[in-house]
């Protein structure tokens, strides 16, 4: 009796050892709003969007302590519309991210499908909505696709030192016969001291297709983007900048693929840059946000816009808030560039957003 006793101290013990080493949280955002559009070619457009400044998910996130300064961790995040309560991609599971790896001193190695260095800097140092609401830098800045989040993609994060870290990813294309074709590749350096912070950012997807039965081979070369970006607090005001150059096929696709102004369907530019201004500031309990945008396509068409988006947050709590929000495209020679939020593309030049996030 008193052996067992004992044994059943000890087998406690271990339990309450190996659950006091892991640790494995559930968390997510739901975010809803009222979005109004405006002058596109199929008319107005009022309608609930699920995930208008932030994009609705849940997901679950670990770590396993391992010992000698090494870690395992996990995270698995999957979209939700919370208009219709479906999924935000159609038939897929932890769409947003999914991925596993190791963490130690000299930095984090992980695997699976995962944000690329290039978008982790346009939304969390460039743009001060975070790539959300109406007044976003999805406007005008590539941020869709691949140049997002990538699939089967292996991605080393350095440990901060002396105020410095950094990315790097790659992407492979799975493409037999062809170790080149598909993959992507990125970068990122940063900076943070502070009130300042730097990143310069790089993504290259090569956009070829290799032979295969009944595939017919083709070769459309690399798209690539670099971006330099910085933010500053000056306690009364944070102020953004951020210059990006495109450079190559696909480098630059269009949020909204359709012809959302009639006429002559909108390309895609192939060499072009964009700058963005932007800054949020305490306003009463809130903050304000606001951007200034230009879109310069150096090719034949001349493709150019600009843009402007204003918002407002007000905490409810330290997990949810209200929010609204304007942005407005001005589109030369025929370009295409809709007012974007968080989770759609848009269908016109100017939206409206009145909405509630809600973060657990």
């Amino acid at each position: 009796m008193k052996k067992n006793i004992i044994a059943g101290a000890v087998l406690a013990l271990c339990a309450a050892g190996a659950s006091a080493q892991t640790a494995v949280a559930i968390y997510g955002i739901a975010d809803a709003a009222f979005v109004a559009e405006r002058g596109g070619v199929a008319g107005n457009a009022n309608k609930i969007v699920g995930g208008a400044a932030s994009a609705s998910r849940i997901g679950f996130r670990g770590t396993e302590d391992l010992g000698n300064g090494m870690s395992a961790l996990f995270t698995l995040e999957t979209g939700v519309r919370l208009d219709t309560g479906t999924l935000d991609a159609a038939n897929t599971l932890f769409n947003r991210q999914a991925f596993v790896g190791l963490k130690t001193r000299a930095g984090t190695v992980t695997l699976g499908r995962q944000y690329t260095p290039w978008h982790n800097t346009l939304a969390q140092v460039a743009d001060p909505f975070a790539t959300g609401y109406a007044g976003g830098s999805k406007n005008l800045f590539p941020d869709s696709g691949a140049n997002v989040r990538t699939s089967n993609t292996i991605v080393y994060s350095a440990p901060t030192t002396a105020g410095f870290s950094g990315q790097l990813a790659y992407s492979l294309g799975e493409q037999a016969g062809d170790s080149t074709a598909g993959r992507q590749v990125g970068a990122a350096i940063n900076y943070a001291n502070g009130p300042l912070t730097v990143s310069l950012a790089y993504n290259n997807k090569n956009n070829d297709v290799a032979a295969a039965p009944g595939v017919t081979p083709v070769n459309r070369g690399s798209g690539r983007n670099t971006m330099l970006a910085a933010n500053y607090d000056f306690k009364v005001l944070k102020a953004y900048a951020a210059f990006n150059v495109d450079k190559g096929f696909n480098s630059a696709p269009l949020a909204n693929t359709g012809n959302p102004f009639g006429g002559v369907a909108p390309t895609a530019s192939l060499d072009g840059n964009e700058i963005l201004l932007g800054l949020s500031a305490p306003v009463g309990t809130g903050t304000v946000l606001a951007t200034l945008m230009r879109k310069d396509d150096k090719t034949a068409f001349n493709q150019d816009a600009r843009s402007w988006g204003i918002g407002y947050v007000y905490p409810l709590s330290k997990r949810s808030s209200l929010y609204t929000a304007y942005g407005k495209v001005d589109n030369r020679n025929g370009a295409g560039y809709t007012v974007n939020n968080n989770s759609e593309t848009g269908s016109g030049d100017s939206a409206f957003n009145l909405g509630v996030r809600h973060t657990f």
